[in-house]
Order: C-alpha cells, then sequence, then structure tokens
C-alpha cells in the first residue's frame, strides 16, 4: 500500500484509515461497517459454491449438528451429497475460494493495509435458515463478509474458553452474549483472534471469510528445526579416546552428554536464516495446490508477450520479499537490486506490465513455464 493509501479513509474500514484501523481495532476489538460493500453478494452463488466443495483441488467441509452431536465430513463431494442433505442442522465451507475465483483475489486485495505474509485465504461458506458451526474462537484474525442472505452475529467477551468434549470442532461448552448484530450483504465485521462468537443463518445465507494466518510457536518452531535440518552441516564426530571404564554400562554418562552438548552447540542460525524460513514456509504452496502448466515458451515470444500485456500471479501462487530474495510457492530466488521494482510491483499488486531486463524477463519466463504466473 503506498503512503498515500495509509492516510486514505477507507470505505471498508467505515472510513478509518488504515493507520487508526490497525491503532485502535486490530488484534484488539470488533469492528462492524455496515454496507462495507454495497451490493456484494451475487459474486458466487449456492449453486456454484457446491460446485466448488466437488472439485478436487478444493478444500472443502460439510458440518453438521443434530440434537447437540456434531460431525464433519470432508470433501471432495459427489454431487448427490447435496440432494441428501436435511433441510436444517448443517453448513457447507469452502476454503481458498481465492484460487478459483478472480473476485475472490480481488476482494484479497482491498485488504492489502494487512502484510500479505499474514494473509491465509478466503473462505466462502453456506447455510440454510439456523445453520451454523456453533459457538467457538478462532486464533487467528478474520474479516466476515456478509454475501447473499443474512446472518446473526453473536460476540462474546467471556473468558471461559471450555470446549465440548468429543466434538470435531472448536466447539464452546458454555456462550454468554455480549453484543449481537444483524448483518445484511455488504456488510462487515472484523473480529480479532479468541473472541467467542457464534454466527447464526437468518434464512439461508453465505459467508465471505478473509482470514489471516496466525502459526502457533509450537508449529513455526517444528517447521523451523525441519528447514534447518536440511541446511545445517555439522563439522567433526563423536570421539572419546579418553574413555573410562563404567561401573554400569546401560548408564550414559555425563562425559558423554558434554561431549555431545559440544557438538550441538555448533547449530547457530540468524535473522537471515529466519527471513529466509519464513519466505518459504510462508509461501509454501499447501499439499493439494497443483499448478498447471501452460505450454512452454521460449524467451524471445516470452518477451514479446510480456511487454504486449503484462503478466499476473496465478490465483494459487503466492509471492514474498525480504531484501533481496524474492519468494514464490515454496522456492526462493536472490536478484540483483535493480530487478527488485518490478518484481516487487507484481508481488505487491499480483500484476505487472514493464519493460524488464533479459535476466528478470527470464525469471518470469521461468514461472510462467512452471504455471506461476499467467498472461493478462
Amino acid at each position: 500500500m503506498t503512503v498515500q493509501g495509509v492516510l486514505m479513509k477507507l470505505p471498508h474500514l467505515g472510513g478509518l484509515t488504515a493507520r487508526q484501523f490497525l491503532r485502535e481495532y486490530w488484534q484488539k476489538k470488533p469492528l462492524l461497517v455496515r454496507q462495507a460493500f454495497p451490493g456484494f453478494g451475487d459474486a458466487l452463488t449456492p449453486n456454484e459454491l457446491a460446485g466448488l466443495a466437488c472439485e478436487e483441488g478444493a478444500q472443502s467441509r460439510l458440518v453438521l449438528e443434530s440434537r447437540g452431536k456434531w460431525r464433519v465430513e470432508y470433501g471432495p463431494f459427489p454431487e448427490e451429497r447435496f440432494a441428501r442433505l436435511p433441510k436444517k442442522g448443517w453448513s457447507l465451507l469452502v476454503q481458498g475460494v481465492n484460487h478459483f475465483l478472480t473476485e475472490g483475489a480481488d476482494l484479497l486485495q482491498r485488504f492489502d493495509f494487512i502484510p500479505t505474509a499474514r494473509l491465509d485465504d478466503l473462505m466462502v461458506s453456506f447455510a440454510p435458515d439456523g445453520g451454523g458451526v456453533g459457538p467457538h474462537f478462532d486464533s487467528y484474525d478474520v474479516f466476515l463478509l456478509q454475501g447473499y442472505g443474512k446472518r446473526l452475529w453473536r460476540v462474546s467477551e467471556q473468558t471461559d474458553m471450555a470446549l465440548v468434549e468429543g466434538a470435531p470442532l472448536r466447539i464452546l461448552r458454555h456462550f454468554e452474549t455480549s453484543q449481537e448484530w444483524l448483518v445484511e450483504p455488504g456488510d462487515l465485521l472484523y473480529l480479532p483472534p479468541r473472541l467467542a462468537h457464534w454466527g447464526i443463518a437468518v434464512g439461508p445465507c453465505m459467508t465471505w471469510s478473509i482470514g489471516f494466518r496466525a502459526p502457533s510457536a509450537q508449529e513455526l518452531g517444528t517447521q523451523f528445526l525441519a528447514y534447518l535440518q536440511e541446511r545445517i552441516c555439522l563439522e567433526g564426530m563423536y570421539a572419546d579416546p579418553d574413555l573410562k571404564l563404567q561401573s554400569h554400562p546401560s548408564e550414559i554418562s555425563p562425559q558423554m552428554i558434554d561431549r555431545v552438548a559440544r557438538l550441538l552447540r555448533d547449530i547457530r542460525w540468524n535473522k537471515l536464516d529466519v527471513a529466509r524460513f519464513l519466505g518459504i514456509y510462508l509461501t509454501e504452496p499447501k499439499p493439494h495446490v497443483v499448478f498447471e502448466k501452460p505450454r512452454p515458451l521460449g524467451l524471445e515470444r516470452f518477451r514479446s508477450r510480456l511487454e504486449k500485456s503484462g503478466v499476473a500471479l496465478d490465483l494459487k501462487s503466492r509471492m514474498l520479499i525480504s531484501g533481496t530474495t524474492v519468494f514464490i510457492n515454496g522456492e526462493a530466488v536472490e536478484v540483483s537490486p535493480d530487478a527488485l521494482p518490478c518484481l516487487r510491483d507484481l508481488a505487491d499488486r499480483r500484476w505487472m506490465k514493464a519493460r524488464c531486463s533479459v535476466a528478470v524477463a527470464e525469471l518470469l519466463r521461468q514461472w510462467y513455464n512452471a504455471g506461476y504466473l499467467k498472461f493478462r
């Protein structure tokens, strides 16, 4: 976002500037904006969402509730599954809709005042009258944009986060409503992490959820150690030329522990290692994501089309930059400083049209041939 954009009042934030929103609401308290996106709701129909839930490349779930009992089914679903659903007591949720719908990817761009590194994806849900996924809390920030129909949102300031035992979802055992709003198409509700909430469909409705990832310390630590495992190279080997007799051969001696501790002290990392890890980790495609490769193009033909129409990131592509390292879909590439402006433009806006050096054009061509880019 440009400096001008940071200072500009944003209608979908209720007239707040991005800076005001971050200072007053982000990870602090909810914000409801009526008609943040006037006329929104026609980009996707319930039948089209059900169609996406049948696709191999989509992550979809059916959440069903009956007499206080919850269960979850995972897609892809056969079409006939939707004909056998009850009239109420269920919700269909599809993740990564921005991978399939240009309007979904464009919607995410409206939230670029939050760093792309924090963005997870766009989830769209459909529920019949009274449907929902129960009272719960999330560990991440989310903007809930009402599409088709109406939904009643209840939020609670409770600190009791005890969950229903045995439920396949994090359903709260108790829920005490402190505020509630009936939202209509185009209304936007921001909720910070760990705020208990409950959305209930008032008639059939669809909700678009823009989620921002917040990995746990455990997940980050585990993934970082896996990253280091592939990259560290420790010198030397265990040796004990002064080995002493032990009274008990089964004992791990203090001397052995000390020697191994000294070897392991050579495992080190710095901020550059952390930055490289984050770039790879945060752009790594989820396991179900597959890129369709086009017919390969040679450099001259690619440059001609690039200058004529420009390129855009594929809807499934993720791209980040740290220093002079560019990350795309789990890959890291070092580039020269003069290559950064046009690549940063592509990363920020998800498309670019500019003359660029032969080296940058060749890099873009490789990404195009891998299916990471499309011509506009």
